[in-house]
């Protein structure tokens, strides 16, 4: 069931589009990500959805009532900002009720209420206390129980773990997707973190320069990027410029070494040149078999990570990168050795746009 539908989105400001053409459909409980840098329209579209601005066209559905001309507090939204937003002078308590207290509800509905958040975010003991007396966490767990008590349709998180260290941001992000999916709630999530990102989600929106760049499942997005930014962006990838053999057959030609694509994009013509991409764990030094594609390259950089040994190995004009486990019984080869790195023809990317 299409729960939260966006058609046709677009914010003008000025001579400024900032959203344009924006077409989403999630379902009921699902838990979508709008992923991408800084200033590319994700925020901005969370704040339509959440009625903070209007869009400039298209319209908003929220389990089949049309949204978009509603103000914030008529929409029944719970938003999770990066700053918490807590009130400084209220008590946790106050500030997980404040949302009920607005709505009208009686005194018994709101203990019960504010009880049962504290319960869920694991602060039953905290009620009393204010927000400079938790740390980071611990207040961004309360500003989760506030957005959550008023049981609202649609969960929005705006960046809201990227103000904590590393390992809260973790704890808490496994914390957030426990308590969405217990709750069955519909979340739209915030983040510029792919790690967040792919962990966290049901499904993709990769953002750039506010248009949508691919929607899909974290799987999908990874494995088979549409676009070079969406491949580039989301995780880490090689970019090498081939060129088009035989497009029906998949067979390119990257520094005069012939390979083959086993999943191909677009229709290809002969002749032309086009970005192709390949994931570093998918690179395997040697091991060149019978169904594998092999080119031969020099050693150009040997890094000693701990665990990991990343090394560079450069063709001619295009070079990959790629990692290997540390083995103490068998030393990785020299700058300059040379070597033949293979992989799977499903593991070459053949990207859509041009070239750069």
């Amino acid at each position: 069931m299409k729960f939260l539908e966006l058609e046709g989105i677009q914010k003008v400001y000025g001579p400024n589009t900032v959203v344009q053409d924006f077409n989403l459909s999630v379902d009921k409980g699902e838990f979508v990500t709008f992923l991408g840098p800084s200033g590319c329209g994700k925020t901005t579209t969370l704040r339509m959805i959440a009625g903070f601005e209007i869009p400039s066209a298209g319209a908003i559905r929220i389990n089949g009532k049309d949204v978009t001309n509603l103000k914030p507090n008529q929409r029944q939204i719970g938003m999770v900002f990066q700053a918490y937003a807590l009130f400084p002078n209220m008590t946790v308590a106050d500030n997980v009720a404040f949302g009920l207290k607005v709505a009208g509800q009686s005194s018994e509905a709101i203990r019960k209420r504010v009880g049962e958040m504290l319960d869920v975010i694991k602060l039953p003991q905290f009620g009393d206390r204010y927000p400079y007396q938790l740390s980071g966490g611990q207040q961004q767990r309360v500003a989760l129980a506030r957005a959550l008590a008023i049981k609202p349709q649609v969960l929005l998180l705006d960046e809201p773990l990227s103000a904590l260290d590393a390992k809260i941001r973790l704890s808490l992000r496994e914390e957030i997707r426990s308590l969405q999916r217990s709750l069955g709630i519909t979340t739209i999530f915030v983040t510029h973190d792919q790690e967040e990102a792919l962990s966290m989600s049901d499904r993709i929106v990769v953002m750039n320069e506010g248009r949508v760049e691919q929607i899909g499942a974290p799987f999908e997005v990874y494995n088979f990027p549409r676009t070079r930014f969406v491949a580039s962006f989301v995780g880490t990838l090689n970019i090498l410029r081939g060129k088009v053999v035989d497009g029906a057959s998949g067979r390119i030609t990257i520094d005069d070494q012939q390979v083959i694509a086993g999943r191909s994009m677009g229709n290809l013509q002969n002749g032309e040149v086009r970005s192709v991409a390949l994931r570093p764990e998918s690179v395997t030094l040697n091991g060149a078999g019978e169904k594998r594609n092999a080119m031969q390259g020099i050693i150009e950089e040997v890094s000693f990570l701990g665990a990991v040994v990343r090394m560079r190995v450069r063709f001619r004009d295009n070079a990959i990168s790629l990692d290997t486990f540390n083995n103490p019984g068998a030393p990785p080869p020299e700058r300059g050795a040379p070597v033949t790195v293979s992989f799977q023809p499903e593991d070459l990317l053949v990207l859509e746009g041009e070239t750069h």
